[in-house]
């Protein structure tokens, strides 16, 4: 029988800040970086007493009941945003600051917010706004010192919700919370479609962090460097909620480019990421240690005295792999990837060299986790075993196991809101339709396989899985990513695969001298790549047609490829 780490039970997000502000009331809840690189510690009692400070505020301001939208960087103000938001004031509204201003505009008004908690980068675009909205009556600034041009100062609120606090106000603490109620309005990213809003509950939001939570082990020892942006489910559950319920501290990226910096500062333990960032990791390594045959050689020594000294339960691996190491810190032991697939080998190269990754999956309408690999049960090529508290099953499976991914729990959504038909259609006696095809072994792991939009059906009802064959071509070391999609071809009266592929030009330049190369030299290259690939696949699954592309996919928040826009009908070389 499995074991299961014990985990403290939560009623609410009220309970586990309560909670863990008893339990670790002095410990850093937060690792601030102030001018100089100079970080200060915000202790659980500070981070608890803002919460209530702030949400004593909001209600002065007459906000009981309303919807907030919080727009900014991953920072402390957001999080007592949050949480000041749910634990006694209304619904928080999360929004992603990439967004275009008529989109922001959009959203605040389907969300119906009465409020907006804005950092100060965004002053000047909100001020543009505010004659254009017409549901927001009240906008606070994280940065601003002083309330002006009708627009109140994120501190001053603290202030006087501290002073109300010491005369006596009780008006949030005393607030009794319905952990049925939908209080958390996600609006989802929208890869392949028009973002829904997700409406969830405390009670969805605690039962997946306790299931995740008795999967892996986080503690109050642990440090984090928060990099994906909170306004998505699996950051603000995973990277947020789950770590102040484990009484771990918590900071904050200043943007990709100081990420090696302030790996260095904070030397955190755990981090909560996406694949792409670990695998250019990955790949950075494995090109330097093809352009050095003697740092190959020692590396690979390396890896032989671990596995032995493995055996005598000996790990050395800080020691003999100190330069990877140090770019996290020098004390990264687990690092959990989610929102797409990791490939195995990545997973199995880094356990090697002594830090763990595991592989998870999630929808935002699962709060967010629905299956995960645990410290002591996992497949590299699996997202792992369904948490505690979660059901899946497998819908209609095919002669290969595959079929529509459902899920049932109290992690599943209320459903979206003012989107009754939308609901009905995803939702049926609790199980939620994921629109994720895949299938699941004898012992429970569960294997995506793709997305059930992204399927290509052949006229003779073949179906070809976009992922499946994005996989093998980015298998190449001349290839950094791809993309693939189904393509009608009048010839054959048929639907044929296409694939849009992004040259690895650094691997080819170490190689072949890419650089000059003429772009028909470089097209012959790639025919001969797609060939390869091919022949890895069944007739029916062969790409027909490429192109090669000069720059990046673009992506979503979470790095996802922005597949509705990607798809291309000219300029298409023919595979023969």
């Amino acid at each position: 029988m499995e074991e299961f780490y014990k985990v403290r039970k939560i009623n609410d997000l009220k309970d586990l800040l309560t909670q863990s502000c008893t339990l670790y009331s002095d410990k850093p809840a937060f690792l601030i970086k102030n001018k100089g690189d100079v970080y200060s510690q915000i202790s659980y009692k500070q981070f608890g007493n803002d919460v209530e400070y702030f949400g004593t505020a909001l209600l002065k301001l007459g906000l009981c009941g309303s919807s907030i939208a919080v727009l900014g960087e991953n920072r402390y103000e957001w999080c007592v945003s949050y949480l000041s938001t749910v634990n006694g004031v209304g619904t928080i509204v999360p929004l992603d600051k990439e967004l275009p201003a008529n989109e922001i505009t959009n959203l605040l008004e389907r969300s119906e917010a009465t409020a907006i908690i804005f950092s100060g980068k965004y002053r000047e675009q909100i001020k543009m706004l505010k004659s254009t909205i017409t549901t927001v009556k009240i906008y606070i600034d994280m940065d601003a010192q002083t309330n002006e041009d009708g627009i109140l100062s994120f501190h001053d609120l603290i202030k006087s919700g501290k002073q109300l606090v010491e005369a006596g106000d009780k008006s949030f603490a005393s607030v009794k919370i319905d952990s049925d109620a939908a209080r958390i309005l996600i609006f989802t990213s929208g890869t392949t479609d028009i973002a829904k809003g997700v409406m969830l509950s405390h009670q969805n939001i605690c039962a997946d962090i306790m299931g995740v939570c008795s999967t892996v082990q986080v503690n109050s020892d642990d440090k984090t460097l928060s990099i994906l942006p909170l306004h998505h489910t699996y950051e603000c559950s995973l990277g947020f909620l789950a770590f102040i319920y484990n009484g771990a501290a918590i900071s904050f990226n200043d943007g990709l480019r100081n990420i090696t910096k302030n790996f260095k500062n904070i030397k955190p333990t755990v981090m909560i990421t996406v694949p792409l960032l670990i695998e250019n990791i990955y790949k950075k390594i494995q090109d330097k240690l093809r352009k050095s045959r003697t740092v190959k050689i020692k590396f690979n020594f390396a890896l032989f005295l671990t596995t032995i000294l493995s055996i005598f339960k000996i790990d050395l691996s800080r020691k003999l792999f100190k330069e990877i190491h140090d770019s996290f810190g020098g004390e990264m032991r687990l690092i959990i990837v989610g929102a797409a697939p990791i490939k195995p080998e990545v997973s199995r190269f880094f356990r090697r060299i002594g830090i763990k990754v595991l592989q998870g999956y999630g929808l935002t309408e699962c709060s967010p986790l629905v299956a995960g690999n645990r410290d002591k049960s996992f497949r590299d090529k699996s997202c792992g075993k369904a948490i505690p508290g979660v059901e899946i099953k497998i819908l209609k499976p095919d002669n290969n196991g595959i079929g529509e991914i459902l899920v049932k729990g109290k992690n599943v959504m209320l459903g979206y809101f003012r989107n009754e038909k939308a609901t009905q259609k995803c939702l049926d006696n609790g199980w939620f339709y994921t629109g994720d095809l895949g299938y699941m072994d004898r012992k429970g792991f569960l294997y995506i396989t793709g997305r059930l939009k992204n399927v290509i059906v052949t006229k003779n009802g073949k179906k070809i899985f976009p992922e499946e064959v994005e996989n093998y071509i980015n298998s190449d070391p001349f290839v950094r990513e791809s993309y693939v999609w189904g393509k009608y071809d009048e010839n054959s009266g048929d639907t044929v695969v296409c694939a849009q592929i992004l040259p690895n030009v650094e691997a080819i330049s170490d190689k072949l001298n890419a650089m000059n190369m003429s772009k028909d030299e470089l097209t012959k290259i790639f025919k001969n790549i797609v060939k390869t690939v091919n022949g890895k696949m069944p007739l029916y699954k062969h790409i027909k047609e490429f192109s090669l592309r000069e720059n990046e996919f673009l992506r979503t928040t979470t790095h996802k490829i922005k597949r509705y826009v990607e798809e291309q009908k000219e300029g298409l070389a023919q595979v023969e």
